[in-house]
């Protein structure tokens, strides 16, 4: 029998989650299995690997956000294992995870109790940017009237594409900083991640107090206010902490 596994719990908070009640991948129940002093969070697996499609991936999630909400976080947080890890027995899991990391992983659950990760993701419209940085700057504004109905040689087109995007990317480095240095102080740690589309500017995740997410969300919509609702925001206040669970991580 192959076992998919979804998170690590401390042994000892098996009972609060006794009697939950939920089906995961395939709609296999999910169960917990001991190996103290941890608990496994597992479903049988009808697949040796499972894609990463949008329904394999929002099954993953809801049985990880059912988790956290299942258990006090300030007893608690389960620590989220990464999506589609099948194993063939719980030896495996002892020999590849529990005894190499055991230590690094009860100081993960310890840093995550009374904590949640959240997450700012922003995205703008280039073009509009652009057309604002050419509104409110003179130089530049004098370097387009200085072209029109000009035919431009290679070293001209190259110029004022490197001062274009040069206002540009002032214009992301202002935001990405009023966002950070108003953000980051309310957090106990910060990662930035990749950006994914090519409007996103931003991508940060932040582990907080779980207790103190109406202020960071008050935070956020000032910063909105901010930049004039220029921004598209995407605010996650509930998401398993994967940015901050990392075994190799010192």
């Amino acid at each position: 029998m192959s076992l998919y596994l979804y998170a690590i719990l401390q042994a000892e908070h098996v009972e609060l989650v006794k009697d939950f009640d939920l089906k995961g991948m395939n709609a296999q129940p999910v169960q917990f299995h001991e190996l103290p002093p941890f608990a496994i969070a597992y479903s049988e697996a009808q697949q040796e690997r499972y894609l990463a499609s949008r329904a394999n991936l929002i099954t993953h999630e809801t049985v990880l956000e059912s988790l956290m909400k299942a258990i006090d976080p300030h007893q608690a947080v389960p620590l989220p294992l990464q999506f589609g890890l099948v194993v063939e027995e719980w030896e495996e899991v002892q020999q590849d995870l529990l005894i190499p990391h055991g230590a690094k992983l009860k100081e993960l659950i310890n840093n995550l109790i009374g904590k949640r990760e959240v997450s700012v993701k922003l995205f703008w419209n280039q073009n509009e940017e652009l057309n604002l940085a050419v509104a409110e700057s003179k130089g530049l504004q004098q370097s387009r009237e200085a072209l029109v109905g000009k035919v431009l040689s290679m070293d001209e087109a190259i110029a004022i594409g490197q001062e274009l995007e040069s206002a540009i990317e002032q214009r992301q480095q202002i935001i990405i900083d009023a966002f950070v240095n108003t953000l980051k102080p309310l957090s106990h740690e910060y990662e930035e991640g990749e950006m994914l589309t090519e409007s996103m500017i931003y991508n940060g995740s932040f582990l907080i107090d779980w207790d103190r997410e109406p202020e960071f969300a008050i935070a956020v919509e000032a910063l909105d206010l901010q930049f004039e609702n220029r921004l598209r925001i995407r605010y996650n206040d509930f998401t398993a902490p994967y940015n901050f669970v990392n075994v190799e991580r010192d």
